[in-house]
């Protein structure tokens, strides 16, 4: 049901897990832990997906949290529950020092990327779509983990599954756009054999981030959320597929 990255497994006090597409109870094009709030899935299935999440991690389900995403580079500093009746805030990234609060990020081919200061006991939940990345969420991540006592050298970050560079096809705007901030990301880009289209590898450029950040205990799980339709939810399958809506997977962590 979930992967543990191997860097962040080690540490006492500390639960983790990039959850996948199975284990829950959505049925249709949602099978089956669609944790999605923003999806046209049953609510109650949401609901009780997101449960067996809170379980897994040992924490209530009011207290497993994640933000209406937006693509934006901001991250926020979270301490208590969400209040009953009040809109999630609109960003895409939560870091706490709040024992017993889970937080957590949805994707569905945009690299969710988990944090942990392990002698500050600080952690961070992003959600690194290339906008949010290139926007510098990362970044900010990390600075407002700072703010809380963390401190670069120390930090540990996944980079968890998303679109792999075989399949993530994008235009020349995105590329040059991407190359305007830095031309040696340059490689991160490339044409496979046949394709029509330049390839961008979302995931090394996430990791490329962190470490530009500071942080060198980093990790790569190289799963393609696109070509593993068993085991994960992503958007460009289900566009190819017709479909009208798709599940988000989450990725969450907590200090115990």
């Amino acid at each position: 049901m979930k992967t543990l990255a191997d860097n962040l497994s080690d540490f006492e006090g500390i639960s983790h897990g990039f959850f996948g597409a199975r284990g829950g109870v959505s049925t249709g094009i949602y099978q089956t832990l669609n944790c999605g709030q923003g999806s046209k899935d049953d609510p109650e299935h949401v609901a009780a997906n997101r449960q067996i999440v809170a379980s897994e991690l040992g924490v209530e389900v009011d207290q497993l949290l994640s933000p209406y995403q937006v693509h934006s580079g901001e991250a926020l500093i979270v301490d208590q529950p969400w209040r009953k009746h009040v809109e999630r805030p609109q960003l895409d990234a939560l870091v706490t020092n709040t024992r017993g609060l889970a937080i957590g990020v949805m994707t569905a081919d945009c690299a969710p990327v988990l944090f942990c200061d392990p002698l500050a006991k600080v952690v961070g939940a992003a959600h690194a779509g290339w906008r949010g990345a290139f926007g510098g969420v990362l970044d900010d991540t990390i600075e407002k983990m700072c703010a809380l006592g963390a401190s670069r050298q120390n930090i540990a970050a996944a980079v968890g599954p998303a679109i792999s560079l075989a399949i993530y096809e994008v235009g020349d705007e995105f590329r040059a756009r991407i190359l305007q901030e830095d031309q040696g990301n340059d490689r991160f880009f490339s044409t496979p054999a046949g394709a029509s289209k330049v390839h961008f590898d979302l995931q090394a450029y996430a990791r490329h981030r962190l470490i530009t950040a500071g942080v060198a205990n980093t990790q790569l799980i190289a799963h393609c959320t696109y070509q593993l339709p068993g085991r994960y939810f992503s958007y460009r399958r289900s566009q190819s597929s017709g479909h009208a809506d798709y599940g988000r997977q989450i990725s969450a962590i907590v200090i115990g």
